[in-house]
């Protein structure tokens, strides 16, 4: 029989260029999630993306800067997430990025 758990999904957008204490900014958020044992966390890399500035970037072989969007995802119960979020603006604001943060509400599977 399946249950779920009522949950969250932390979704964090930044450059894959940002950067703090000289370590990309997705691997800190994940390596903190872990050490404040969240549920789960999974980095994707952007294929093709724009944003504000209505900029096209892309994977192709000759954009030679890396600006694709890094998606931070990061699964927990609503007050995981709540107590995790401080954490997330600390990082973001000491490393100057630019970034999207949402949050949606999801089922958490469990057999």
């Amino acid at each position: 029989m399946m249950n779920f758990i009522e949950s969250e999904l932390l979704r964090i957008f930044v450059g894959e260029q940002a950067k703090l204490h000289h370590r990309p900014l997705y691997e800190l958020l994940v390596s903190e999630a872990l050490e404040r044992g969240m549920a789960g966390a999974t980095v994707f890399r952007g294929l093709l993306s724009f944003g504000l500035r209505h900029k096209v970037h892309t994977s192709k072989i000759f954009e030679l800067a890396g600006e694709l969007p890094m998606v931070i995802e990061i699964l927990d119960i609503t007050e995981k997430i709540e107590e995790f979020l401080p954490v997330v603006e600390t990082l973001l604001r000491d490393a100057g990025a630019q970034a999207l943060v949402t949050r949606e509400a999801v089922r958490q599977w469990t057999t």
